[in-house]
């Protein structure tokens, strides 16, 4: 039951869109009808600039923090780091399909990296440095987006067990699921590239 409070408690979390709001009141117009219609922080930095994206991080790293940290203090004692874990996956989860639009979101790159981070400090942070660098040296987001919890998958398995291991194999492939249009695009060589210090200067 804790597995499932703590899924259902991430969902539920997750499924508030931050970037809908963001877009709304600084644009006037909803995520899902500018730009690529992608309700994430990508999509509101080229249409609504820095000030927006930071505000859409803000508010997806917030709802993974508000799920780890409720889950934690709910199930800590019966599930551990685990709690953290399935809040995290919940939260990936109604980001990326939430049930008030249809099951359409965002692709939970924020949400995934902050629940990464909050399962395990050192391996979140060495898998978003993994995640970063590969963007900063090839300019695709797709790329470092998937790479981010890929590289988490093994450490998880070592440090923690089958079970934190398997949970961030599930979320690899929500990962791919949502990006392999991106990295089809890549490999044909028409995907966009971004510039990551140009778009913070």
């Amino acid at each position: 039951m804790g597995r499932i409070f703590c899924i259902l408690t991430g969902y539920l979390c997750g499924s508030f869109l931050t970037a809908e709001l963001v877009a709304q009141e600084r644009i006037g117009k909803s995520a899902f009808e500018i730009g690529t219609g992608n309700p994430g922080m990508a999509n509101l930095a080229e249409q609504g600039g820095v000030g927006c994206a930071f505000r859409v991080l803000a508010g997806d790293v917030g709802k993974t923090l508000l799920a780890c940290l409720l889950c934690r203090y709910v199930c800590g004692a019966e599930l551990g780091t685990l709690a953290a874990a399935y809040a995290g996956l919940g939260c990936i989860l109604g980001h990326d399909y939430p049930f008030w639009h249809w099951f359409h979101g965002g692709k939970g790159v924020a949400c995934n990296a902050a629940a990464l981070i909050l399962i395990w400090p050192m391996g979140g942070l060495f898998s978003c440095l993994i995640g970063l660098t590969a963007v900063l040296l090839t300019g695709y987001l797709p790329l470092g987006a998937v790479l981010i919890p890929a590289a988490f998958i093994l450490p998880a398995f070592l440090e923690y067990g089958p079970e934190l291991g398997f949970l961030t194999v599930i979320m690899t492939f929500i990962m791919l699921r949502q990006h392999a249009p991106g990295l089809r695009n890549m490999i044909l060589g028409t995907e966009k590239k971004v510039d990551l210090p140009g778009m913070l200067r």
